[in-house]
């Protein structure tokens, strides 16, 4: 009985050192050596309402859209400021510029500060449902990274 046990036992490691070294199945050594994307990417940067301060959590992603471009040329950060419908429409153009800024401040801070930003604000335009509800995730920042090989 101890034979057939021992037995199973040794074709069972044997199978499971065949998965480990299988032809074609990356290391991890090859998987953490391969070359940065360097794909264009988006992430958004939210806000409180009626604050355009970066938050310690948009640094955060920040900090995260940053480690993406390791290894890469930031050509371009396009920025976009939103604002929901709550309040004037010049206001909400005003809040949402100053949310585009603060953004590209902290980018700059963040060592992205060689890239050209286009920084625009698009206020509460598209803020409301077709039902005339406001979308509150529009209080945020929108940045697209265009990025490429160095």
């Amino acid at each position: 009985m101890t034979l057939k046990i021992t037995a199973a036992a040794l074709g069972a490691g044997l199978m499971l050192a065949g998965c480990a070294s299988a032809p074609g199945r990356p290391t991890r050594a090859s998987i953490e050596a391969l070359p940065p994307a360097c794909a264009d990417f988006q992430v958004s940067i939210y806000f409180e309402r009626d604050q355009a301060r970066v938050t310690r959590e948009a640094r955060s992603v920040l900090k995260s859209a940053g480690a993406m471009t390791r290894g890469c040329k930031v050509d371009r950060a396009r920025i976009t400021g939103l604002a929901d419908a709550v309040g004037a429409p010049d206001a909400n153009m005003e809040l949402s510029r100053r949310r585009a800024e603060a953004v590209t401040r902290a980018l700059i801070r963040a060592g992205l500060g060689k890239a050209e930003f286009d920084v625009a604000a698009a206020g509460d335009a598209g803020a409301t449902t077709r039902a005339g509800a406001s979308a509150p995730l529009r209080r945020r920042a929108d940045i697209v990274f265009e990025i490429s090989k160095p």
